[in-house]
């Protein structure tokens, strides 16, 4: 059973956060740059840096270990009324509303989006499993004041990983809980989805390699058992706004690590074909899909900013150019902070030191392979705090992190950024710190890695305090 306090009753009925709709302001780059952070490799100055490893720092599920469950009606949706709804207007595609059954609403929940930003005009959902996380490590903590700062992250919403076929089990009490509160504060509620199971995935690295295998059937599983379940999860709910995040570390791999460890002509294929494929099921008037796009410290280089954008494009055009694909995550499971302050290691000659610099870079490269209408989102939830790592490869469980920006709409700072959200939710381990685990790596026994490390994706009490404690701005 979801465990909840008084703090959290008290806030409203449900917790949440409420999204403001402040106008967005498109900033050019300054020329400055945040500190570089985690999978992306050392690039040399000569244009060709290799990025390091697929899922590095990516987490394995939300809900590893004892999640639970978040059925409709459960009393488990999160999320607050208060303040004022941003209204939704005509829309992109087709508007789409909400039944008010069993709810409390008038009418219809209009669900549709006045200019096309999914994370404008409602509320993000709060995961239910994730407020039972954070719970435990409260249980765990005597600290008065640091217990209250855990509680506010309860509050803030995070997005809930897809990152095995199992996890699909999940999914419809997910959607159910946030429709419930959808019909009871009579806004759209918007649930944050990560779809993370590609064959061979995470070809780079050992910490966060998948269940399927394209030499064993996993091609027909990935789309049988994954992607279609997934689809048709959706299509019977065309009355939620939903966002999805597509493979996080798949496609970035494929510009730097072809012909490393388990990037081969096989994975480059199947990547490649199931994304689009992805792409395709999930295209629906009120589901936006933001495809990942690495980070600054990865794809920063100029000819690193081509290769993947001629990729994305490429596999955007094999999908037959879906609708739903509204644009790009960045930074998703690492520490790049959204713009300049000195890091103690090289920045190897990188252009984009922070993120508001690579999705500006990355804008134009997308522009020039006929993807100039694209939108981005960033991962804030741990580049709060930069002078962490003492090289720019560096992703496993960076001792030091802190929490960063909240998640809203329209933050400015870069171009056509949709949003800051929290995709990688604090305290979900990276990888194991136990040299003899089957899925350890290396980068999880580097220096700067929190040596007191479970397996990716399984709750780390520790690691997350430390986040709470360096959050920036402070919680």
């Amino acid at each position: 059973m979801l465990r909840r306090n008084s703090h959290q009753l008290g806030l409203a009925k449900w917790v949440a956060v409420l999204l403001t709709t402040a106008s967005f302001a498109a900033c050019s780059g300054d020329g400055g740059g945040g500190s570089g952070s985690g999978e992306g490799g050392a690039g040399s100055g000569a244009g060709t840096p290799t990025g390091s490893g697929a899922g590095a720092g990516t987490p394995t599920g939300s809900g590893a270990g004892t999640p639970t469950g978040s059925g409709a009606g459960a009393g488990t949706p999160t999320g607050s009324g208060a303040g004022t709804p941003t209204g939704s207007g005509a829309g992109a595609g087709t508007p789409t509303s909400s039944t008010a059954a069993g709810g409390n609403c008038p009418g219809p929940v209009d669900i549709s989006t006045a200019d096309g930003n999914p994370f404008v005009g409602g509320t993000l959902f709060v995961d239910p499993e994730y407020i039972a996380k954070v719970q435990s490590s409260i249980d765990k903590t005597t600290d008065a004041a640091l217990v209250e700062k855990m509680k506010k992250v309860q509050e803030i919403p995070t997005a809930f990983w897809l990152d095995r076929i199992a996890a699909v089990d999940r999914l419809e009490g997910h959607l159910d809980a946030a429709l419930a509160l959808q019909n009871q504060i009579c806004e759209p509620v918007i649930p944050v989805i990560v779809v993370y199971d590609l064959p061979n995935r995470d070809c780079f690295a050992e910490a966060s390699n998948g269940e399927l295998r394209v030499e064993n059937g996993g091609v027909k599983r990935y789309r049988e058992e994954f992607i279609d379940r997934i689809s048709a999860i959706f299509a019977a709910r065309p009355n939620q706004r939903i966002v999805a995040i597509i493979e996080p570390d798949s496609l970035p791999n494929l510009a730097t690590n072809l012909g490393k460890k388990d990037c081969t002509p096989e994975t480059d294929t199947a990547y490649r074909e199931n994304v689009a494929y992805a792409l395709q099921k999930l295209d629906m008037p009120h589901v936006h899909q933001y495809i990942d796009a690495a980070h600054s410290g990865w794809l920063g280089w100029a000819d690193n900013q081509k290769k993947g954008a001629e990729i994305f494009a490429s596999v955007i055009e094999a999908a037959g150019n879906p609708k739903g694909v509204r644009g790009f995550a960045t930074n998703v499971a690492n520490y790049t902070q959204l713009s300049y302050s000195s890091e103690s290691y090289d920045q190897q000659d990188n252009p984009c030191f922070g993120e508001y610099d690579y999705v500006d870079a990355m804008a134009s490269a997308l522009a020039a392979e006929g993807l100039g209408d694209k939108h981005f989102i960033i991962d804030t939830s741990r580049n709060g705090r930069g002078n962490i790592r003492s090289d720019w490869g560096f992703w496993c469980n960076n001792e030091g992190a802190g929490m960063g920006e909240r998640p809203r709409a329209n933050p400015g700072g870069a171009t056509r950024l949709d949003a800051f959200y929290w995709v990688k939710p604090p305290g979900d381990s990276d990888g194991t710190a136990d040299t003899n685990a089957e899925r350890y790596d290396l980068f999880c026994g580097y220096e700067n890695a929190d040596q007191r490390a479970p397996e990716a994706g399984v709750w780390f009490h520790e690691y997350f305090v430390e986040c709470v404690k360096n959050a920036n701005p402070p919680l």
